[in-house]
């Protein structure tokens, strides 16, 4: 297995929706706001070659809609979907896979691009199979007012209309080497990558654990659909990535990418941290 890590773009967001019910006083010491109480979060993306796939988890925004809708996304820096692979040696036809953790905008945007004429999209990687959670799948379909701008429907209805879904029902194997966990607390269904690499799981977090500052068990984002089950599937994910050292690897910390976990009085919190260059490069073993 050949794993290759990439941001796409860092973006901006309100520091108070990122951390919910927990107050500025607190969460600014760890993650700090800007004079507006913008947040800036990276869009890390991850290329796992394993087998005979090769894996694009996430795609980032894209660029199909107007300026008006990016107004307060701020996005800026980052290596760009397609120039990120490229600079990895791949082209958009080398992909087979493209694993979406979820539908929101920043997660699936870049998964087509427009075609030419107003309203008409393209796959961005034209061989891959696309594979999305039935329950989130189900869940942007049916749309809901609190998260209508999250899911543009022309991100990800052509996809099922182009015949290239795969949907995906439950959890376990689902490439060689790469497993996954559905969740249900930030939105339904949403999935994140186990990927297992030199006798280590690396958990791809997304946005059950969106940055490190998220580790503790009540810090979560006022997005999370169903705050409860967002803390049960921390604890669930915890108490195996405890007792076995798993590597956290982070979508939007901005400034770590990976860490592991260790038991405090306090609850569980992050152990070393560490870039993703000493996992590939070094074969970290701690």
């Amino acid at each position: 297995m050949k794993l290759h890590l990439f941001n796409i773009a860092n973006f901006k967001v309100d520091g108070g929706a990122m951390f919910g019910v927990v107050p500025k006083a607190l969460w600014s010491r760890v993650y700090p706001a800007d004079e507006n109480n913008l947040i800036t979060l990276a869009l890390r993306s991850v290329v796992i070659e394993t087998g005979d796939h090769k894996i694009l988890v996430d795609t980032g925004w894209g660029n199909k809609q107007d300026e008006k809708f990016f107004r307060h996304t701020y996005i800026h820096n980052g290596e760009g979907l397609e120039d990120g692979l490229a600079a990895r040696g791949f082209n958009p036809e080398d992909i087979t896979d493209v694993f979406l953790t979820h539908l929101h905008a920043d997660h699936c945007g870049g998964a087509l691009k427009k075609r030419g004429e107003p309203g008409s999209f393209e796959l961005t990687f034209p061989d891959a199979i696309y594979h999305v959670s039935r329950a989130q799948w189900e869940w942007a379909l049916k749309g809901n007012l609190r998260e209508e701008n999250a899911y543009p429907r022309e991100n990800f209805v052509p996809l099922g209309e182009i015949g290239k879904l795969n949907l995906i029902d439950k959890e376990g194997e689902i490439f060689p080497g790469v497993s996954v966990m559905l969740c249900y607390g930030h939105t339904p269904g949403l999935m994140i990558p186990l990927i297992e690499y030199n006798n280590r799981t690396i958990v791809y977090t997304s946005d059950l654990i969106p940055t490190s500052a998220h580790i503790p068990l009540l810090w979560n984002m006022s997005y999370d659909i169903e705050s409860l089950k967002t803390i049960d599937e921390k604890q669930r994910l915890y108490r195996e990535a405890l007792e076995k050292n798993h590597i956290l690897l982070f979508q939007h910390d901005v400034r770590i990418e990976c860490c592991n976990l260790k038991e405090t009085p306090k609850g569980v919190r992050m152990g070393e941290s560490f870039s993703f260059s000493d996992i590939v490069n070094s074969g970290y073993k701690s």
